[in-house]
């Protein structure tokens, strides 16, 4: 397989624009990886570090549109209040490749795109459920996406072929690809990321209110207490950013968690051992059953097969219909048959439920057909 980019600039070589691009050009077919970035220390270490091939300060306003027309994928690596910024910039100097970002909310910078970007350039709203609680061009980890969760958001007019093509690059990292609505997005993420982090604040926050009364208690803190306020050690300008672009679903999960612990609280009160049991059962049960490390069983690989037309949000349609029935998309071919009709081929994992995924796209209006990728005895 051809491998999907010819050049792909990062704006922003920080933590995790940095480890997209450790990571690409570890690849053996890599891309040309090219970095813009507001600090040109950061540019600098990027280059001495092998992080990227090329470079330029955000500042040489001739160097980074030269490096942005000369890219076949731009990926915006900044906060959303700045990937706006450079959303309209992309506008401005008409560039007509795939666009895609890595922020953590995603509805505000796909209206942003649908609204700055030239007619035809394909924006793909990207999120890597990755991190760190470092920061910098210096934390950039090759091995950061192996194994995570990466969302896509393709929208109503994404083009079946750029969606595959980045779909193929963000694989070829290690990554899993999950499609979903925006709004779906950051309703979820609100969940199990936003507020989580500010869960985590609100503990380190207690211990050091604590301390200030006069107990000693920081100094008691041990691996469980570590463990669930590590993630507080985050930028707080970054998160500051991130909570209020994200801020109904953000208050609406901080609302759901404090009855939580005040029904928790209740019961404790009221020497309920038994709802004191229940309680802490069910979240144990939850915690057990997320899944360790994932890896395919390849003998159990499936393929999809849809016959598609040319009409608005086939294939967000198909990618989203196959996040609600929790089937993994390992890779995307297209076949295209006349200028409006194409066959999508869709290889999925053995996880979920692939007979619910094609009922769906049949009462969709989908042709549809599913097979084991290899036969009996593992022939083809």
């Amino acid at each position: 397989m051809t491998r999907p980019f010819e050049r792909v600039c990062i704006i922003g070589v920080g933590l995790i624009g940095g480890s997209l691009g450790v990571a690409l050009r570890a690849l053996s077919d890599a891309p040309e990886v090219l970095g813009i970035d507001a600090d040109e220390e950061t540019i600098e270490d990027a280059l001495e570090e092998a992080v990227i091939d090329e470079g330029v300060e955000a500042g040489d306003a001739d160097g980074v549109d030269e490096l942005l027309l000369s890219a076949d994928l731009v990926v915006i690596a900044t906060p959303v209040p700045a990937a706006e910024g450079w959303l309209s910039r992309l506008g401005a100097i008409q560039y007509a490749g795939i666009v895609t970002d890595v922020a953590s909310t995603k509805s505000a910078i796909v209206r942003a795109a649908r609204e700055l970007l030239a007619p035809g350039t394909c924006f793909i709203g990207g999120h890597p459920m990755a991190g760190s609680e470092r920061s910098g061009v210096g934390a950039a980890d090759g091995e950061l996406f192996r194994g995570a969760h990466y969302v896509l958001t393709p929208s109503d007019d994404t083009d079946a072929d750029a969606y595959r093509r980045l779909h193929q690059l963000v694989t070829s990292v290690g990554a899993r690809v999950i499609a979903l609505d925006p709004d779906a997005h950051d309703e979820a993420v609100a969940a199990i990321s936003h507020v989580p982090h500010v869960a985590a604040s609100a503990l380190a926050n207690l211990a050091s209110d604590r301390a200030q009364d006069g107990a000693d208690v920081l100094r008691l803190a041990a691996g469980g207490f570590k463990d669930m306020t590590r993630i507080a050690a985050g930028s707080p300008d970054l998160w500051t950013g991130i909570c209020l672009d994200n801020r109904d679903a953000v208050v609406r999960g901080l609302t759901e968690l404090g009855a939580q612990l005040e029904e928790f609280a209740r019961r404790v009160a009221a020497e309920d051992r038994d709802g004191v049991r229940d309680w802490l059962a069910r979240a144990s049960d939850v915690r057990r059953a997320l899944p360790a490390r994932w890896v395919p069983a390849s003998e159990r690989l499936r393929e999809l097969t849809v016959s598609m037309t040319d009409r608005p949000g086939a294939v967000s349609a198909i990618t989203q219909a196959a996040a609600r029935a929790g089937c993994n998309i390992e890779d995307i071919g297209i076949d295209h048959l006349t200028e409006d009709t194409a066959v999508l081929h869709l290889l999925l994992t053995d996880e979920g439920d692939a007979e619910a995924l094609v009922d769906d796209l049949i009462a969709d209006g989908f042709e549809v057909s599913l097979a084991p990728l290899l036969a009996e005895g593992g022939g083809a």
